[in-house]
């Protein structure tokens, strides 16, 4: 379980593609620490478990082809910065929202506009009738967690929607590498989801 405050964007080292899919990505964190084996950590909103501890410093995830179809960690490559977030403590404040760390869909930056210091980026993504059933959606002023940051929607549309970012997030997270035609990871806000499956006992 995760907030989606980003905790720091750190530096792909090294990545491995095996044979049957599977990518191997080695991650080299300048600020997360106290790492273990089996440990879950987020990578751009996606739950990975620790499996590798280096004597640099670094740490080795793997994600799997289920993993890698719903995601944008199959484009990562050496030198990209990836979002990390340790899992949540229960005993502190909850600063973002709930996030599992089960990416839904990709989406696709459509537009980026600076506005006093912070900057809006509106996301296109592929919804069937059948994912908005279940959920997968946004509404206005609901929560959104975009390569894992947890955001507030804004101009909610069924297939759309924009985000507003304050420079401090900008500076502290790969939305600094966003770009139009950039595609980002989407997790839809898990209270919407449940609603949306007890409507259907209705």
């Amino acid at each position: 379980m995760f907030s989606g405050i980003v905790e720091e964007a750190a530096k792909v080292k090294k990545v491995v593609k095996h044979p049957d899919g599977n990518v191997d990505l080695t991650v080299m964190p300048s600020v997360v620490g106290d790492l273990k084996i089996d440990q879950s950590v987020s990578h751009n909103g996606v739950c990975l478990t620790v499996v590798g501890l280096h004597d640099d410093g670094s740490y080795t995830v793997t994600a799997i082809q289920e993993t890698l179809s719903r995601s944008n960690l199959g484009a990562l490559k050496e030198g990209d910065a990836v979002n990390l977030e340790r899992s949540m403590l229960m005993n502190g404040r909850l600063d973002g929202h709930i996030v599992q760390g089960h990416v839904d869909t990709t989406a696709e930056c459509v537009d980026i506009e600076d506005l006093d210091g912070s900057r809006y980026f509106k996301f296109r993504y592929d919804v069937t009738p059948e994912q908005a059933r279940k959920g997968y959606m946004t509404v206005e002023k609901g929560s959104v967690t975009v390569n894992g940051v947890s955001l507030t929607v804004c101009d909610s549309e069924a297939d759309s929607f924009r985000v507003a970012i304050i420079p401090y997030t900008l500076e502290h997270t790969n939305f600094k590498d966003i770009k139009v035609g950039s595609r980002v990871n989407l997790e839809f806000d898990i209270l919407g989801k449940y609603l949306a499956k007890l409507k259907e006992f209705e």
